[in-house]
């Protein structure tokens, strides 16, 4: 959804997480939901509960959630490990806005070479280990690398147009572009490629140069090797074709 950049992260979440809700309700899969601290907020929580979602939410911090964990911000006595110190925390939780106690999950880092701690504070509906919270909340990250890729890979950041409505067009077609690269590496791609980022199959493949030699039964096209080798560009062809559709069978026999 594209919104002016003027406004909140979260807002008009509801235009944006409803759809969504009602699309998956029925469904029999298992549905979690995990987001920034600009979700933070108690009408989304009630939403969640209500559905039935497992959440883990991340919140700013403040002077009462640190006392909190206050035992935990106090700096490890002794010469600092090489290895980085975790410590975890859990507890119960309400905010002045909030209509009643939640989970509340803090990690703190220690790392070497740094004078002062990192803190981070999750809400959560999951009862299990904390560390078990955080490692599912962190899974946002992919999310975040499958955005920045698409920033890097199809410029879809690139919105010049003079209109609010074209801007918002164009970065459809260029989601819509990243896309079908998406479905052109994951279905495509031999086992040796596949952890190609899009920006590289779009170096290596998609704008490698060639020399068309048109003849009267056949078209040659020549291909420098330096990135693609004759047999991966086979592969790749092969199995673009076998993602074509059979042709329709019409009385027991097929049409050509």
């Amino acid at each position: 959804m594209l919104r002016r950049g003027n406004h909140a992260s979260a807002k008009f979440w509801r235009r944006v997480l409803l759809p969504v809700v009602a699309r998956y309700r029925h469904l029999n899969i298992r549905k979690l939901f995990r987001g920034d601290a600009a979700f933070a907020r108690p009408a989304l929580y009630r939403l969640l509960e209500t559905e039935g979602y497992p959440y883990a939410i991340r919140i700013p911090a403040n002077d009462v959630l640190e006392r909190e964990i206050a035992h935990l911000l106090n700096r490890p006595v002794g010469r600092p490990p090489k290895k980085l110190i975790v410590l975890y925390a859990g507890f119960l939780y309400r905010a002045a806005s909030w209509d009643e106690y939640c989970r509340v999950v803090a990690k703190v880092e220690w790392h070497r070479g740094e004078l002062y701690r990192r803190v981070g504070f999750i809400v959560t509906n999951i009862w299990k280990a904390p560390e078990h919270v955080v490692r599912f909340y962190n899974g946002r990250g992919t999310a975040e690398q499958w955005i920045k890729e698409g920033k890097n890979a199809v410029k879809w950041t690139k919105l010049s147009c003079r209109t609010f409505k074209d801007n918002q067009t164009r970065l459809q077609l260029f989601a819509l572009a990243c896309n079908l690269a998406n479905f052109l590496r994951r279905l495509a791609l031999p086992r040796d490629v596949k952890h190609w980022s899009l920006t590289t199959l779009r170096e290596k493949l998609v704008k490698i140069g060639a020399k068309v030699t048109r003849h009267s039964k056949y078209v040659t096209f020549q291909l420098a090797e330096v990135a693609v080798t004759r047999n991966l560009f086979a592969a790749i062809l092969d199995r673009i074709e076998r993602l074509a559709l059979p042709p329709p069978v019409v009385a027991g026999r097929m049409l050509a």
